[in-house]
């Protein structure tokens, strides 16, 4: 079963946001490196790798299915981010949007009765609740912290253990 001309449309959207939510988590890791948290800066580096995993989980999807993939260009994200608690509250916003777009696009999926697509994105759908869970986390610790710059500095080395 291929895939309709409006599914395939809307993964190709998909696909535009994770690469996005991949250049952002890397000019997020730039700025944090500026700022002298080189854990956190991994930590969203390591995220900036896994949205680019999401994005070829979809285009091989719309691949596998004789689909055609066609890449939009990316937005340039901000530069500038403030406060570590500033900065990871953008990411758990970002991923909230994700999210509302996974789930219009499992819709769009359920709609063309396209189970192939319903079965992947199923798997996003969990993803999701993971990444909003993480990013809810780091945003609770980081108000935790508050002011206190030798606290943020052990939670910043606990972030940079993320994928040991």
């Amino acid at each position: 079963m291929k895939l309709s001309k409006t599914l395939q449309a809307a993964v190709n959207d998909q696909i535009q946001k994770e690469y996005y939510s991949s250049y952002l988590y890397l000019a997020m890791s730039a700025y944090l490196e500026a700022q002298n948290l080189p854990g956190a800066a991994k930590w969203t580096r390591l995220q900036s790798q896994e949205e680019l995993g999401h994005a070829l989980k979809l285009f091989d999807h719309v691949v596998d299915r004789g689909g055609r993939v066609t890449l939009a260009a990316l937005e340039q994200p901000p530069t500038e981010y403030g406060t570590a608690l500033q900065l990871f509250t953008k990411v758990l916003e970002h991923e909230e949007h994700v999210t509302a777009s996974i789930h219009k696009l499992y819709a769009a999926a359920v709609k063309d009765q396209d189970y192939p697509a319903q079965t992947l994105l199923q798997w996003f759908v969990t993803e999701q609740v993971e990444e909003e869970k993480n990013a809810t986390q780091v945003v609770e610790q980081l108000k935790a912290v508050g002011e206190s710059k030798t606290s943020l500095m052990l939670l910043d080395r606990h972030l940079g253990k993320r994928g040991e």
